[in-house]
């Protein structure tokens, strides 16, 4: 079966989510990983696609490349509505979900590029050290602002698991580990677990995130 969608990602970043969507689905897709996104050997590849040189990037099978995780899923929610993966637009949870989904790549997945390269803001090792401590408990308290206004009926956005699901599952291991996500969003951290135990994704948790001795921090 030919191939529907191109995913550009490596294992552990931010396509793992858009994976997993896409296995939900049931749409064909092929993986291109690219381990270091800077490297001067896929660089020319890796400034095409995405000129900030992050992951994920979808690729249509027009040719049209999709970036920012958030949109990858929401876009591949709305394409496939067979596979319930978001609320209708005139369901009652639409508008939290869109809320939700666009609050965890502004307030948490954005410190990655801060904590991953410190350096690019701080001016020595004592503000890069500064910096990471700061970005570990502005993510602690994201998490606990927003565990503290959900009400997960079973799932974050409803009755059904959504790719909001999937995205706060992904992200959650990142940046303070499990362990103290569990502590500070403790209704969100049962939603989280049943995604880990999701047999649809069993095969793609073991070869792309995981959850090897010591994962959860």
């Amino acid at each position: 079966m030919a191939s529907e969608y191109v995913v550009w990602g490596a294992k552990g970043s931010g396509s793992v989510p858009v994976e997993a969507a896409l296995t939900l689905i049931g749409a064909p897709y092929e993986l291109r990983d690219l381990a270091n996104w800077y490297d001067v050997q896929t660089d020319a590849e890796a400034g095409r696609l995405n000129p900030q040189r992050q992951l994920p990037a979808l690729v249509l099978a027009s040719g049209e490349v999709i970036t920012e995780s958030a949109a990858i899923l929401l876009y591949l929610a709305e394409a496939h509505p067979q596979a319930r993966l978001a609320p209708p637009a005139d369901a009652p949870e639409r508008a939290q979900f869109l809320r939700w989904m666009i609050y965890v790549p502004a307030q948490i997945y954005s410190m990655c590029w801060v904590r991953d390269v410190p350096s690019r803001l701080a001016a020595g090792p004592a503000a890069e050290a500064v910096i990471k401590a700061r970005t570990r408990e502005r993510v602690a308290d994201c998490w606990r602002m927003m565990d503290a206004q959900v009400e997960p009926s079973p799932w974050i956005a409803g009755a059904r698991m959504s790719v909001l699901d999937i995205y706060v599952t992904v992200i959650s291991r990142w940046i303070i580990g499990r362990r103290r996500f569990y502590e500070v969003a403790p209704k969100m951290a049962e939603v989280v677990r049943r995604v880990d135990a999701e047999p649809r994704l069993a095969a793609l948790w073991a070869e792309r995130m995981p959850f090897e001795e010591g994962w959860e921090g």
